[in-house]
Formats: structure tokens, sequence, C-alpha cells
């Protein structure tokens, strides 16, 4: 599926791609509509309605991912809500293996996600994956989404690539269509991103159920995980 000779730079995606999606659907579709309808005495059903509704609005947008939006918009503090459900957070199949592969092979890994540098934190410090990174960077950082035009552009200023050599592993349609607007040569998507809901058929792109699939090593998971 790839020729790894062929790449200097991975990038990677957080929520959907490393990490299983459903921490963050399970945050979004129900623990925060729950709290919601507690706080101002309405029903679940009710407070979902009325905070969806407010998702569509700015769907796609910067302040979509940022925390301190959602916190001031619903009067909830989204980041201490977040630490609350930390045992759900769960890293995908073979993802660390990948990662260690990869540094033995001295390529150069990057990890690219929209969510707020909050989320981020949380999240690198419950996984411990942050090691394996040599930068972590939140869009926040850029001010654009990764699926908003000239983000990838703009990434050059905080981490200079080659688009010809390098591979993006994303779970959103939007962003690997961003990417390969913007030249990035070597993209995948990925089949489930939660494990809790159906596939996601992305018919443009390549994409991977297990990161076995692209294993640089000859070994078998069952060798690699022996060693």
């Amino acid at each position: 599926m790839l020729s790894w000779s062929d790449i200097d730079t991975i990038m990677f995606d957080m929520d959907g791609t490393l990490l299983d999606l459903h921490f963050d659907s399970y945050f979004w579709h129900n623990l925060v509509p729950q709290v919601y309808s507690e706080k101002h005495n309405i029903s679940v059903e009710a407070a979902r309605e009325k905070i969806f509704a407010e998702y569509e609005k700015i769907y796609g947008s910067l302040d979509w991912y940022c925390l301190n939006y959602w916190t001031k918009k619903l009067d909830l503090d989204i980041g201490e809500l977040k630490t609350t459900i930390t045992h759900k957070i769960a890293i995908r199949p073979n993802v660390l293996i990948l990662l260690q592969e990869l540094q033995l092979l001295g390529k150069r890994i990057i990890l690219i996600t929209n969510a707020h540098p909050i989320s981020l934190n949380i999240k690198m410090k419950h996984t411990g994956l942050a090691v394996f990174f040599h930068q972590c960077i939140s869009s926040h950082s850029l001010k654009l989404a990764k699926e908003n035009s000239g983000f990838w552009e703009k990434l050059q200023s905080l981490e200079s690539y080659n688009p010809d050599r390098t591979v993006l592993f994303d779970d959103s349609l939007p962003v690997l269509q961003q990417a390969k607007r913007e030249g990035i040569k070597h993209l995948f998507g990925i089949v489930k991103p939660d494990s809790q809901n159906s596939p996601v058929e992305l018919e443009e792109f390549s994409q991977i159920d297990d990161f076995n699939q692209v294993l640089p090593s000859s070994l078998s998971t069952k060798e690699i995980t022996n060693d």
C-alpha cells in the first residue's frame, strides 16, 4: 500500500486516526447535552437539539473545534468536563507498533490535529503518545482548521516538509481533500474512526482499518509484540 522509502515525513491526525473517535462522539453527543440539560432544567433531547443546532452553525470552522468557544457559548467548563471521562480515551489498534517502527527508521513523525490545545494536552497526558512525535501541532496555532484553504501551505512555517515525500493519515474527508489540493501526495483515510459506529467509506482515498496494514517491517504483529 505504501513504499516507506519514498516517505520522509509522516503526519497523523489524532481523533479518529490514532485514537478511537468514540471518546469525542460520546462527549459531544451524550455528555455535553446531559450536563447542559441538568444545568438548565430541560430534557436531554431538548438540550441535544439546541446544542446540535449550534454545532451546525459553525461546522468546518476553527471555532467548531475550540473549547474556549464552547465553554462561553454553552456556559460549561468544557475542558474540565473532558477530564471526567478520560477512561474512554483509547489508542487504535497497532498505533504503538507503527510509531515504534517509524522511530527506528528515523522518519519525521508529526501529530497535526484540529483539537484545541487543552484537549490535545489531556489526550497526550493520558496516552503518553507525545514521546513519539517530533512536533504535536494544534491547528489553533495557525488560526486555520486543517480543512480550510491554505492550512497545509501555512503549516510550512512550523514544520518544513516536502509534499511529494509526505504521507498523511486522517479520518476526515474534507481534510484529506484539502491536503490533496495543496499537494500532499500520499493520503490515507480510516475505515472505522469510531469503534462503536459504522465504517466510513471514502471513495476518493485509500483507507486502512488497522495500522498493521502499513507496518514498514516484514514482521507480523505477533512477532513484534512478542519480541
